[in-house]
């Protein structure tokens, strides 16, 4: 993640925008990223001790700045997220990036947008950066930077013959935009002298009514009648919550992947903040092994055994199911969610996740980078 802070005369708000960034981090996610901080000023004092900020006179500097950290971070991971040093994000808000960037891994985009607000929140993969700044250093005198990304775009995907309408439709293939906003923009003071700017995203305050994870390819499939398209499969991928019509004794929901994987834990969470009563009730976690038969496991695992092969490993409390797989059971080819009774309330999933012993993790950056106009430090 890169953001550039110049020094204001009024308030900083790289402090605050950083501690956001950073608290709505999980510990592993830490591990996994770097934030870049690009300080536009000359002043070694001030860089040194990290007060952030220098004052901005021209947008031409500012268009600049955006180019040098962007050729700065380009090497550092997959993918680089422009912010602002005046912005808070909310939480989750680096699984819910990394996942929607893992989603779109085969799509031809080139701009993912995680904020309607200028330059905050869009994402490019690397190595576009390179037409990226190549194309602003042509231009970096004639507009703001969000204005040229749209005009990078045209260039790239516009006929002249074709009419506008098609040109946005080309266009939108190209930049995705996710909802709810992830980041909100707090600075009232702008880094030019005397200016207040009242901006902010409107999209920001939507609630998030799932939670997204990065979980094994799998087949899936439900006995549960679906509710206004809100299906199984989109809650798998992380595109939306699975509702389906109140629950009866025989149900299922099952995730059968498409090769066995080794399963530490898993976590399933029913209900969401709009309907928090629409939860699983009288529902069992059930896994079955790639193996049915010479399993080595303790008489505790073996009486958790069913008659199809499936073991019973775990049940809803309070609408979430949450627990650890016996070893001696992986690799697993499928989980279960068996309802056992019927409910009286429909049933939400908003939230699907199988954590495996080994995991691909693509690299997000998040490097404090301190510089002057000729050192680093």
């Amino acid at each position: 993640m890169g953001i550039p802070t110049v020094k204001r005369e009024v308030k900083s708000y790289l402090i605050e925008t950083l501690h956001s960034l950073i608290d709505n981090l999980y510990p592993e996610e830490k591990l996994d990223c770097v934030i870049v901080v690009f300080i536009g000023e000359t002043d070694t004092d001030y860089v040194n001790g990290v007060v952030a900020n220098l004052e901005k006179e021209w947008r031409t500097k500012q268009n600049l700045d955006y180019c040098f950290l962007m050729m700065y971070a380009q090497e550092k991971g997959t993918y680089y997220i422009q912010l602002e040093d005046d912005i808070i994000v909310k939480q989750n808000y680096f699984n819910t990036i990394k996942n929607f960037a893992l989603q779109l891994s085969s799509e031809e985009w080139m701009i993912l947008e995680f904020s309607q607000l200028g330059f905050i929140g869009k994402m490019f993969q690397a190595p576009d950066l390179t037409l990226i700044v190549e194309f602003i250093f042509m231009f970096y005198k004639e507009k703001p930077i969000d204005w040229l990304l749209d005009h990078i775009l045209w260039v790239k995907v516009c006929n002249p013959e074709k009419d506008a309408k098609h040109c946005d439709r080309q266009k939108a293939n190209l930049r995705i935009r996710f909802r709810p906003s992830l980041f909100q923009h707090v600075g009232l003071h702008s880094s030019l002298t005397g200016k207040i700017q009242k901006l902010t995203d409107k999209d920001y305050m939507k609630p998030l009514l799932l939670k997204i994870h990065v979980n094994p390819p799998a087949e899936v499939s439900t006995s549960l009648k679906v509710y206004q398209g809100h299906t199984l499969e989109k809650t798998y991928m992380g595109e939306d919550f699975f509702w389906a019509i109140t629950p009866v004794a025989g149900d299922y929901i099952l995730f059968k992947f498409d090769k066995p994987v080794n399963v530490e834990s898993y976590l399933f969470h029913s209900g969401n903040q709009e309907h928090p009563g629409d939860i699983l009730l009288n529902t069992t976690v059930e896994v079955l092994p790639l193996k049915s038969e010479g399993l080595e496991i303790s008489k505790e695992t073996k009486d958790k055994r069913l008659e199809d092969g499936y073991f019973r490993i775990g049940k809803f409390v309070n609408g979430v199911a949450e627990g650890m797989v016996d070893p001696s059971l992986n690799p697993i080819s499928a989980f279960r969610l068996s309802v056992i009774q019927n409910s009286a309330v429909w049933a939400i999933l908003n939230e699907v996740r199988q954590y495996m012993k080994s995991v691909k993790q693509l690299r997000f950056y998040i490097f404090f980078f301190f510089t002057t106009f000729g050192f680093h430090t």
